[in-house]
């Protein structure tokens, strides 16, 4: 096997090579140090590379394995962060060169990576993201660039991680969602990824865009490897009392139960308006794969999202108005444009704006979950169109109609606090990927990753991997 195709093995597969002593952690962990020097100055995905640290963490997992120590079940593998998850000794620069850069490092690990470390993970970095994890990089950045055509979007916010992970210079690696935040850039990059219910994985020690809408989830090149970092992720914890109490099913295990009985929801009218054709074609090959392997199709309605889509904007400005209070607008001279734009029209949302966003929250949370009496998921895009190219999106903003088109079918249920999964289903005319979403009940992460891995056994298009 040559190093490119060790670099693209999946996060499960080389866990299994290196416990098993085929492979050493020292040997993989230097190989994606190398290809980071080698590809990273010309994609853009790390704002930090942990090389002297992560070469020891991968020298002491080999040294536990060969010891017969008890191991983690991520033992040695490589793996980066989204750069608003604290890491100990390390800044968490958020995307805002000029606010924090010269911020004090981090005392302590987020929870999500203590947990990673936990598993035996060793931590490559940290990963570039968009400022504050709105919809643009800080002008003082130069934005991650798309490994598969760098003519197009690499998404937003979790840009670098979506990079780093499609370039395999990461096995896997964590964005958080507020918007569309792992979708946007797993769509961009040809990836997968969950975001899970709301409180499935603890936010301690990760900076905020949006207290009520933020989550924290993983992404990879395959349903497996989500499956295996977000069970070791989830959980309650102490240090995040929004994080939720309960069992973390065994996710990997269940993935072998198969889909036989799964009921898949399809809403026509909701899923194909204004939306590219091929983005439509691929949510319909979805549906017989899911049906050849048992599940069965079931048309519903999808409740009105138009209305709460617009209760978005007044939570996550507001929630970020908060967020930023000790810095704007005090520092405003060192915000981008787009994220002072978007904090100064939460600065000015009323408290009945407010109050009126929750009660529409709340509203459509209930519509919503009560669909899930009769389906288990719902296929649906995540985007309305094929990726955008850097041309369109030097663009937007002009548009009074952009932020909702873009947000359509994401922010809804990150308002509802409700799971996704994100799959890749097929690449444009300039080789940039595209993909759509899975739709889940609270806390039915697992049912989603179910059917997600039936259509990837079934597909080939998460093995498609850019050309550096």
């Amino acid at each position: 096997m040559d190093s490119n195709e060790l670099a693209y093995l999946d996060l499960v597969e080389i866990a299994h090579r290196i416990t098993s002593r085929d492979i050493s952690s020292v040997e993989v962990t230097r190989l994606l140090l190398e290809r980071i020097s080698a590809h990273d100055k010309a994609l853009g995905s790390y704002v930090a590379v942990l090389a002297e640290s992560a070469q020891r963490e991968a020298q002491a997992a080999d040294q536990a394995i060969a010891k017969g120590q008890a191991v983690g079940p991520l033992q040695g593998v490589p793996v980066a962060v989204k750069d608003l998850c604290d890491i100990a000794g390390t800044r968490t620069v958020a995307g805002m060169p000029r606010v924090r850069g010269n911020a004090a490092d981090a005392a302590a690990d987020a929870t999500v990576v203590a947990r990673l470390r936990a598993a035996g993970a060793v931590m490559l970095g940290k990963l570039q993201l968009t400022e504050g994890a709105v919809a643009h990089h800080h002008p003082d950045i130069t934005p991650p660039r798309n490994p598969h055509n760098a003519d197009y979007w690499s998404g937003a916010s979790s840009s670098g991680s979506g990079v780093a992970v499609a370039a395999g210079l990461s096995y896997a690696a964590l964005g958080s969602d507020t918007g569309g935040s792992i979708r946007f850039p797993s769509f961009a990059n040809g990836l997968t990824g969950v975001k899970g219910t709301w409180g499935r994985v603890s936010r301690a020690g990760v900076f905020p865009l949006s207290w009520s809408l933020d989550h924290v989830g993983p992404m990879a090149r395959s349903v497996r490897d989500c499956a295996a970092v977000l069970q070791v992720i989830a959980g309650p914890d102490p240090a995040d009392p929004t994080a939720l109490d309960a069992r973390v099913p065994d996710y990997l295990a269940e993935l072998e139960h198969g889909i036989a009985g799964l009921r898949v929801g399809f809403d026509e009218a909701y899923a194909t308006t204004r939306v590219d054709a091929d983005i439509v074609a691929a949510m319909r090959d979805a549906l017989e794969i899911l049906r050849s392997a048992g599940a069965d199709i079931v048309n519903v309605r999808m409740p009105d999202t138009e209305e709460v889509l617009q209760a978005w904007f007044p939570l996550c400005t507001a929630d970020a108005a908060a967020a930023h209070a000790s810095t704007y607008p005090a520092q405003a001279d060192a915000y981008g444009p787009g994220l002072s734009g978007l904090l100064d029209t939460g600065r000015e949302t009323s408290g009945v704006d407010y109050a009126n966003a929750h009660d529409l929250r709340q509203n459509f949370r209930g519509q919503y979950a009560a669909l899930f009496a009769g389906v288990d998921v719902i296929v649906a895009p995540a985007l309305m169109r094929q990726n955008l190219t850097l041309q369109d999106f030097a663009r937007f903003g002009e548009r009074e109609e952009d932020w909702p088109e873009l947000l359509r079918f994401t922010a809804p249920f990150d308002i509802a606090g409700s799971p996704t999964l994100s799959l890749p289903a097929g690449f444009n005319q300039d080789g940039a990927p595209f993909g759509f979403q899975l739709l889940g009940a609270h806390l039915g992460e697992s049912a989603l990753l179910r059917a997600g891995h039936a259509y990837q056994q079934a597909t080939s298009w998460h093995r498609r991997n850019p050309t550096l």
